[in-house]
């Protein structure tokens, strides 16, 4: 179960792109205690120093500090490299709508630079981060792999972006790629600073606060909130996955549907705090409803998550207690 016994060749060495992020660094994380080497290369736009720095001592752990932008520099990190995982990019569905061009650029031709890496280093495996919002307005649930409605925005544009760069480079560079559509992750190490925070991070923090913290529309969306510990075993299960998975994308998810009204008045009960939110405006270019068929992925890569959400968002609020 899980990821903890998955063996890889003696000496294996990961790449992982955005590593010291939220995702990134929890799977630098693994990789290590696993036993194998890591590089990490992050530019620090949003990831952060400090999510790595227990990591600095262990001799299989090395720090690039690059762009995925900068070709030269995904080509140098790329070199003897085994398996990528590539979590570089920019998230938020809001800001991708503000910033168009930065999105295409950093988002697809970074992932077309690490793909390009990849292949002339003859990596074996290429995982990639993709994302629910490929699904866009697609209304029926559970989403499931092959029925994609119209793109929603910039960002969901630039993943299903990624996906077809990917599968032409399956088909005609021979490079084993496996696209995960992450729904909704959420654990330690994800920021709840910022704007375009994420929700249940944000949440935890202004009720730790004591603040008032607002909910987009009524509340009455759902989502398929998804626990950091079952991306980092979909991530690794990518890597080992037969070449006839490769060049598909696969929902990475729980399978579950939370209520974003009912997480919060969990989350107030959890922390013994007594806050009624406000309620704004729906956000643009959001998706109402959200939740995974899994099966593909259990199918195809092995993928079996342990983590419910009420397992995972207990081990969150404990990580939150403890740092924030």
């Amino acid at each position: 179960m899980g990821y903890q016994n998955l063996n890889f060749p003696e000496g294996s060495t990961f790449l992982v792109t955005g590593g010291a992020g939220f995702i990134g660094s929890n799977l630098c994380e693994a990789i290590l205690n696993l036993g194998y080497k890591v590089r990490c290369l992050d530019d620090l736009s949003t990831g952060k120093q400090e999510n790595v720095d227990a990591f600095l001592e262990n001799p299989n752990y090395t720090f690039i500090k690059g762009d995925i932008k900068d070709l030269d520099a995904c080509m140098k990190a790329c070199d003897g490299v085994d398996y990528v995982l590539n979590q570089a990019a920019w998230g938020s569905v809001p800001r991708s709508i503000e910033m168009p061009l930065f999105y295409c650029t950093n988002n697809i031709q970074g992932t077309l630079n690490m793909l390009e890496a990849a292949r002339h280093n003859g990596v074996m495996k290429f995982v990639y981060a993709s994302s629910s919002s490929v699904y866009g307005d697609e209304p029926n649930l559970p989403k499931t792999e092959g029925r994609e409605g119209n793109l929603l925005s910039p960002y969901a544009l630039t993943k299903m972006c990624d996906e077809e760069w990917a599968k032409q480079y399956t088909k005609h560079y021979g490079l084993d790629t496996y696209g995960l559509r992450y729904f909704n992750v959420f654990g330690r190490r994800q920021d709840p600073n910022g704007a375009y925070a994420a929700v249940i991070p944000k949440f935890i923090k202004q009720l730790l606060d004591g603040e008032q913290p607002t909910i987009n529309g009524d509340g009455r969306q759902s989502r398929d909130f998804t626990y950091i510990e079952n991306v980092i075993e979909a991530n690794l299960k990518a890597c080992l996955a037969p070449h006839e998975a490769a060049g598909e994308a696969f929902n990475i998810a729980f399978g579950g549907r939370e209520y974003l009204i009912d997480i919060y008045y969990g989350l107030t009960e959890a922390l013994n705090v007594n806050i009624e939110p406000k309620f704004g405006p729906d956000r643009a270019g959001d998706i109402k409803h959200s939740n995974a068929d899994i099966n593909k992925a259990k199918k195809m890569l092995g993928y079996d998550p342990e983590w419910s959400f009420e397992r995972g968002i207990k081990a969150a609020i404990e990580w939150y207690r403890e740092n924030l």
